[in-house]
């Protein structure tokens, strides 16, 4: 049988560790493209070509509480790169992100009768999982 953790995995930016996720979905982490793609020649012929595309896409849904909330909102106004890792601890063990990453933009806003997620976007120009 096995056992998932939320509380094995974590979430640095710039060496910093980021907490207050929302409940749900805490990080999602994939490639922009797909590894090759396949065309057929003339002749019916199989033609692999391989994609180069680096990038990748972070996104990490926090709580408007927070306390990485203002940290994440500094990074997004910056147009330094950073690197950005996301990694499961647990079984079997995950890593994701890159060294040079950017948020895409400051989080969409929503205010209600309770507290709202933001969420952050990181494009990462160097992606890489294991």
């Amino acid at each position: 049988m096995g056992n998932y953790d939320a509380n094995k995995c974590t979430f640095v930016v710039d060496g910093r560790f980021i907490t207050g996720f929302e409940d749900g979905t805490m990080i999602a982490a994939e490639k922009d493209e797909e590894s090759f793609s396949v065309k057929a020649s003339a002749q019916g012929e199989a033609i692999v070509s391989e994609t180069n595309n680096p990038f990748g896409t972070i996104t990490a849904t926090l709580s408007q509480t927070s306390p990485s909330y203002a940290y994440l909102q500094a990074k997004a106004k910056s147009k330094e790169p950073f690197p950005v890792w996301v990694n499961y601890n647990g079984e079997p063990k995950e890593k994701a992100g890159g060294t040079q990453a950017r948020i895409k933009k400051t989080p969409g806003k929503e205010f209600g009768d309770e507290a709202g997620s933001r969420e952050f976007e990181f494009q990462v120009f160097d992606y890489t999982e294991d």
